[in-house]
């Protein structure tokens, strides 16, 4: 991925947990991440981060880890690029 660091790596799972909080409150979410060498993310979304990412997820969209800056690359969205091909599950 151009502009990415070299340990970027496909996303293999994608999961969430909610903790609700006190009525009237957001609660907290974490996501954990699994990359395609089994390595785990963990990291805290807004609700509102929380609502944008399960979205990019359901969609056609190939996801990347890129663990250095904590970044979730999504490649896709709107059209494909070559080296996104060669990474969409079969």
């Amino acid at each position: 991925m151009p502009g990415a660091s070299e340990q970027t790596r496909p996303v293999k799972t994608l999961s969430a947990n909610w903790t609700a909080g006190a009525d009237g409150q957001d609660g907290r979410f974490e996501l954990l991440i699994i990359t395609d060498d089994d390595e785990r993310h963990v990291v805290a979304p807004s609700a509102a981060g929380m609502a944008a990412l399960v979205a990019l997820a359901q969609a056609d969209t190939v996801l990347l880890w890129d663990p250095p800056v904590r970044t979730l690359i999504v490649a896709n969205v709107v059209g494909t690029m070559p080296w996104t091909e060669r990474m969409r599950p079969t």
